[in-house]
């Protein structure tokens, strides 16, 4: 099993899930987070440390958001490792929470 990034995390980006995670299976993109599925090791360390709580053990997915285990699948293979938190997007406390932030996606 994987954890995986959901939408709430589009356009905040707080990396705090980074510092905690022990194999660096997350990779950044422009304003989104994702976690490769083949390295995550299922620690369960990352979710709790999501101030978005975007966040969720795979088999823990809302229904809406199944479709985002594809994508930090997708998405883990084009972009560059992240192992160190850096400052989350500058709106990130007003996007947070909003919802059909989909459509934001930067790849």
């Amino acid at each position: 099993m994987t954890y995986v990034v959901t939408e709430n995390c589009i356009l905040c980006k707080y990396t705090d899930c980074v510092d905690v995670c022990p194999v660096d299976c997350f990779h950044e993109g422009p304003n989104f987070l994702v976690i490769d599925p083949e390295e995550c090791i299922d620690c369960s360390l990352c979710e709790p440390e999501c101030p978005a709580e975007a966040i969720f053990a795979e088999d823990d997915l809302p229904p809406d958001q199944e479709q985002f285990l594809a994508l930090n699948e997708e998405l883990s293979r084009q972009w560059p490792v992240i192992n160190q938190k850096i400052d989350p997007l500058p709106e990130a406390d007003e996007w947070n929470g909003k919802p059909d932030k989909l459509k934001y996606l930067e790849r």
